[in-house]
């Protein structure tokens, strides 16, 4: 059976998959069917989650060189009883299809056996209505999440995938005054959305600076889970900067408990001022499990600023695909460190070609900030706005280059790039396991490859490597190749590996191979 772990938004999807809004069926409170992509849908928990007894836990550790009796913890009440007015609880109402009788797909009853040990959990939260029904069809669906008011006239800042998919939305504040919201705009990109109520002279919570957080400093966390309003945990910050699934947002981690409910809700420093919104979770119960990951505030910022202004946002893009570097690829491109951002394919007509980069090239820093790993890069362009300059430190050939780019609104479509004419050979490259030969003209038209060697066959060490034929190779060690030759003669001057650019469907990636 396959590890059902997720990183996913505080929703869940199913029992296994943690997301962090929380859903509502005939007053039962608990995970809703929900993804980034998805609207919510109605599977449900108990209104009241059971309380189990904790076994005691260890004291807190002392300061080094100090006795345990001097070590003072921050003053979360103040926190709480000050900065928790401006914490809000939001319902949403939807409509999704129901599930016919049986059915064991997102929202519906898991297809459980009568004897199984959950199956009554299940049963007393499936719509009696859809019972008998074999079609399915349209129902309300009810979802809950957090949300911060950022403005005294009524601005709120929430996740994206707590408003996804709503036709209504309401806010309820602390002192359990309620208001219908507007969504003034989402980036699901982000998961950042902006909510309005019609309200004056209400309590703001303070903004402060997302990008001085430090790792292993106190944090707070206030929101909903599982409906329970104004509900604080607490914790310390585990990791900055971090790239997790798809998403290209440098997420704060920490260890704070966040559970489905949660989502939207403020991340505070010991100031009290918030520094994140708490988005997602690394689950394999669908609960917290002690990776809890927000939104640098930095960025959720300049999202809620061009949605208040102009009612969409403008991402910035740089036109590169890139990939981790490995030893083996430090090996390949003699890099003192592994380090870097690896480009991989340079999109026509962007930003990164009319600057010059080229597959093969190691992004070492931009705009004086270290690149250490590959997802370093996509994220500092996540905060990039479009015409924005980006000065990047690139190692090519042995050296240090210096490539200056402007960044383009990831908006623009890609162009395609004309086609080129290499004769015919073939060639079986024994040292690498693969049997090499140029593209035939139509095989380039088709694939949309200017140039490249087609991989009839691979074995040996290429195999190992994950090399399949079919695959198109690219480069070898970041410089293009367009005849057998030229790969027998770089890999003859290689040391002990070599990085080979493959094309593989519409995809490109380096693949490391040891010279056998």
């Amino acid at each position: 059976m396959s590890n059902p772990s997720a990183v996913t938004a505080i929703t869940a999807k199913r029992l296994t998959l943690a997301l962090c809004a929380a859903g509502v069926i005939g007053g039962a409170v608990g995970a809703i069917a929900v993804n980034h992509n998805n609207a919510t849908a109605n599977a449900a928990a108990p209104s009241v989650p059971a309380v189990v007894a904790a076994a005691p836990g260890a004291a807190p550790a002392a300061a080094v060189g100090a006795p345990s009796s001097t070590v003072a913890l921050p003053d979360f009440t103040r926190i709480a009883a000050q900065q928790g007015k401006a914490v809000v609880n939001i319902r949403v109402v939807g409509g999704t299809k129901t599930a016919a009788r049986g059915g064991g797909g997102a929202g519906g009853m898991p297809s459980l056996d009568p004897g199984h040990p959950l199956y009554e959990f299940f049963k007393q939260f499936q719509d009696p209505r859809s019972g008998g029904e074999r079609g399915g069809r349209e129902a309300p669906v009810f979802g809950a999440g957090s949300g911060f008011i950022v403005s005294p006239d009524g601005v709120i800042l929430t996740n994206a995938h707590v408003v996804q998919g709503a036709d209504e939305v309401t806010v309820k504040l602390q002192d359990r005054r309620e208001f219908r919201a507007k969504v003034l705009g989402s980036d699901p990109r982000t998961d950042v959305a902006v909510l309005k109520i019609d309200a004056k002279g209400l309590p703001v919570a303070p903004i402060g600076k997302s990008k001085s957080v430090l790792v292993g400093e106190w944090v707070l966390a206030i929101g909903s889970p599982y409906g329970l309003e104004s509900t604080v945990t607490a914790g310390v910050v585990s990791a900055t900067g971090r790239s997790i699934s798809d998403s290209n947002v440098p997420f704060i981690q920490t260890d704070v408990a966040v559970n489905p409910g949660n989502s939207g809700g403020p991340l505070f420093n010991t100031r009290g001022e918030v520094v994140g919104i708490n988005s997602q979770i690394y689950s394999q119960t669908g609960g917290y499990q002690g990776l809890s990951f927000s939104i640098p505030i930095d960025l959720a910022v300049r999202i809620k600023d061009q949605i208040v202004a102009t009612g969409k946002v403008q991402h910035a893009k740089l036109g590169v695909g890139v990939q981790e570097v490995g030893q083996s690829f430090a090996d390949s491109f003699k890099l003192e460190s592994v380090e870097g951002a690896l480009v991989s394919n340079v999109e026509r007509g962007s930003p990164a070609e009319r600057a010059g980069l080229k597959s093969g090239d190691v992004i070492r820093t931009a705009n004086g900030t270290p690149i250490v790993s590959s997802g370093d890069l996509p994220a500092m362009m996540t905060l990039a706005k479009p015409g924005d300059k980006v000065a990047m430190d690139v190692w090519r050939d042995g050296k240090l280059v210096r490539i200056d780019a402007t960044l383009a609104d990831a908006a623009e479509k890609p162009r395609r790039g004309q086609m080129e004419d290499v004769a015919s050979t073939v060639d079986n490259s024994a040292k690498l396991g693969l049997s090499l030969r140029p593209l035939e003209p139509i095989e380039r038209r088709q694939s949309g490859i200017a140039a490249g060697l087609l991989i009839e066959d691979a074995s040996g060490a290429a195999e190992m490597a994950g090399i399949e034929p079919g695959d198109v190779l690219i480069s070898v060690n970041g410089r293009p190749v367009t005849s057998v030759v030229q790969v027998r003669e770089m890999v003859a001057k290689a040391n002990k590996s070599v990085a080979l650019l493959i094309q593989r469907g519409g995809e490109k990636i380096f693949i490391p191979v040891r010279i056998g």
